[in-house]
């Protein structure tokens, strides 16, 4: 059995190995590209940008803003598949330090909202600093954007005590546009996304990022929500790390 166990770590292992490679393939193959789209776009705006009608220029600026954003996915991407494999820098992590540092970052991005951001007493966590100020930053800044339309957003960030009080929860409540539960399978798959670009931007890979950083370190995540009553992220950290 232990033979067993050791030779399916190494074939996880290649197998990381290989799909970072790949990705990395990938998207150095598709970076030049892009960027010639990119380019030959703002060229054209900048020379004969006077000469085309609106919807020309209209339609030129969507080009460039779809290269914009497929260069976002592939950097998400990468760091996506790189993280399997980066070795955890462990040590205590002052989670409500961090919320609040991050609560301010958000509301200098949009300084023209006024978002209600509340940060309870959290206790400290283990972990990698780095990857949990990810989790913290993904799960706040979909906050941020998911309350846009209310008039009075409102972001909490705190935790609770589980599983007989042994297991801290953490959790990222808001009260904005919510979702249906019934799709809660697809939040944390890559590319998954439950609105529209149109009507709330992002690339789909933030919340899988989420359930990665979370799956390494030992814990689990899920969310609970209904339509137009906000929703609740909440994470665990276990202490099987590595």
């Amino acid at each position: 059995m232990k033979q067993q166990l050791v030779a399916a770590e190494e074939q996880a292992r290649r197998l990381s190995a290989e799909l970072e490679k790949f990705s990395y393939s990938v998207s150095h193959d598709l970076r030049a590209p892009l960027r010639a789209i990119n380019g030959f776009s703002q060229a054209l705006l900048e020379d004969y940008g006077s000469t085309l009608p609106p919807d020309g220029q209209s339609l030129l600026a969507r080009v460039r803003e779809s290269a914009t954003r497929m260069g976002r996915m592939i950097d998400d991407l990468l760091v996506l598949s790189r993280l399997g494999r980066k070795q955890l820098d462990i040590g205590p992590v002052d989670l409500a330090s961090i919320a609040q540092v991050i609560a301010q970052e958000q509301r200098q991005a949009d300084p023209g909202r006024a978002v209600d951001v509340v940060v309870r007493s959290l206790p400290t966590a283990v972990g990698d600093a780095g990857l949990l100020r990810q989790v913290l930053l993904n799960l706040v800044a979909n906050a941020f954007k998911f309350t846009r339309r209310q008039a009075h957003p409102q972001v909490e960030i705190g935790s609770r005590a589980d599983d007989g009080g042994r297991e801290a929860v953490y959790y990222v409540r808001d009260n904005g546009v919510g979702f249906d539960m019934k799709y809660a399978t697809k939040l944390f798959g890559v590319f998954q996304r439950l609105h529209r670009e149109s009507d709330f931007e992002g690339t789909g890979l933030g919340l899988a990022l989420v359930q990665q950083i979370v799956h390494r370190h030992g814990g689990r995540v899920w969310a609970e929500a209904a339509v137009d009553q906000g929703a609740t992220f909440y994470f665990t950290l276990g202490s099987h790390l590595g």
